[in-house]
């Protein structure tokens, strides 16, 4: 361990920013409203409060397993904050653990979590404004985007930094949510009848048909050739206008 090298962990303040940011950024795009939203959201932040307090406060889980570490991470240090990345450690996988795939591929879990998030509560939003059921957008694909949003938010974190609190969790509030979405599909069923049938009938709960995406995919594409095709032809109709004038 190099004594010159700043502390890797103990950075409490770093813990709070970045658990309260990672918490607040959740609940502008989730909006909760009613107490099962408030418990969903309370299991994610549980979730992100233990994986930063590891990352920058007290590393418990390399502190338990470092009999078993040290011996297999010969050339690594356990106090620098570089190993708490396990996965790229114990692959035995070399150079930046930022910029390695398992990182991006993390790094592109959590975006895209987030991303959903969003986009899940505008169309649900615009839905219950108009007292209707959310069938647009995410809802399209899957009957609890939001919740699949915050799963992918979690495991994209699991990849890039695993802790024994964080892996024990992610199953525990897995099963939370499927329990929380059954739920609501019961009140969903009540209120809406058979329209809700029809609806669920065709959508799963929460891994979306590749038939489905494929499909949205073509005609995203179609949508894209249409645009450029009539943007092509705009203008191709403005040239004639331009012909054969001078200055």
């Amino acid at each position: 361990m190099n004594p010159q090298a700043a502390p890797a962990y103990g950075l409490w303040a770093l813990v709070l920013v970045n658990a309260g940011l990672i918490i607040l950024f959740a609940a502008s795009f989730f909006k909760p409203r009613t107490a099962q939203d408030w418990r969903a959201l309370g299991g994610f932040s549980a979730f992100v409060v233990a994986l930063f307090a590891e990352m920058y406060g007290f590393p418990l889980t390399i502190y338990l397993l470092s009999g078993w570490l040290a011996p297999r991470l010969e050339a690594a240090d356990l106090a620098s904050h570089d190993s708490g990345h396990l996965w790229f450690s114990l692959l035995g996988l070399r150079g930046d653990p930022h910029t390695h795939p398992v990182h991006l591929v993390s790094t592109g879990l959590i975006v895209a979590g987030f991303a959903l998030l969003a986009s899940a509560w505008r169309a649900l939003h615009s839905a219950q404004r108009r007292g209707v059921l959310a069938v647009r957008g995410p809802y399209g694909f899957v009957r609890h985007p939001q919740y699949v949003a915050f799963l992918a938010i979690m495991l994209g974190f699991l990849l890039q930094w695993p802790t024994l609190a964080t892996l024990l969790m992610f199953p525990v509030l897995s099963w939370s949510y499927v329990r929380l979405a059954r739920k609501e599909e019961r009140r969903m069923a009540g209120e809406f009848g058979c329209a809700w049938q029809a609806y669920a009938h065709g959508r799963p709960a929460f891994l979306p048909r590749l038939s489905r995406v494929r499909a949205a995919l073509a005609s995203l594409r179609e949508r894209r050739r249409a645009r450029i095709d009539r943007q092509r032809f705009t203008a191709g109709a403005g040239a004639p206008a331009t012909r054969g004038r001078t200055s």
